[in-house]
């Protein structure tokens, strides 16, 4: 079931942002106020960046079921959108061509609303072999340069940095070695934080 997070009620002309995810942005195992959404809501306000921001994570979600969602998971006052999937279709092992088309159309009708888009990466181990990670890999930073969005290349940056084996950052994991918990949840924000405030800020003044 999708639920709609918003933030405390602001003027109805401020933009508002749209995270649109699987469980690690709905908060999978978490406290409410520990998931991604609300840490991150809390550094936005912390820097003075007031903008709603709406829960669009869904657990277990892939790209497809997001295709299907999107639109009409827009309402008028959304003026950007993060668009954080893909994970779950590596996770099936779903074909690289697949999961383009649907991020593809997803990226097409944020375009269609004049929505300021940023693309989160997902990065695919070796277990499907090296083809199938260079194909699905590649998706992300493509469709992000055909669309002009901002790109991330993955969530998990900050943890890769200091370690090459997600799994091996306990300290920062949930039991699962998949998703992270609150620790970790804080080091993403921290380090996607200011390319959001880079994304609110493309909003048109005109959507403000």
């Amino acid at each position: 079931m999708l639920i709609l997070t918003l933030t405390p009620s602001f003027a109805a002309s401020q933009p508002s942002l749209l995270m649109l995810g699987d469980s690690l942005t709905q908060g999978y195992g978490l406290l409410e106020q520990d998931g991604l959404v609300p840490q991150l809501r809390d550094w936005l306000n912390k820097n003075d960046i007031q903008t709603r921001v709406v829960n669009a994570g869904v657990s277990g979600d892939t790209t497809a079921g997001g295709l299907e969602r999107f639109e009409w998971s827009l309402t008028p006052d959304i003026g950007a959108v993060v668009v954080a999937l893909g994970s779950n279709d590596m996770l099936r092992g779903i074909d690289p061509d697949t999961t383009r088309d649907n991020l593809d159309g997803i990226l097409k009708i944020a375009q269609s609303h004049n929505l300021r888009i940023m693309v989160v990466g997902v990065l695919a181990p070796l277990n499907y072999g090296p083809e199938y990670k260079n194909t699905f890999d590649a998706v992300f930073p493509d469709l992000a340069q055909k669309y002009s969005a901002l790109y991330v290349e993955s969530f998990f940056t900050p943890f890769l940095s200091e370690n090459s084996d997600i799994s091996a950052m306990k300290d920062k994991m949930q039991s699962d070695g998949m998703h992270p918990n609150e620790l970790g949840v804080a080091q993403i924000v921290s380090y996607i934080g200011p390319k959001v405030a880079q994304l609110i800020a493309e909003i048109p003044a005109r959507d403000k």
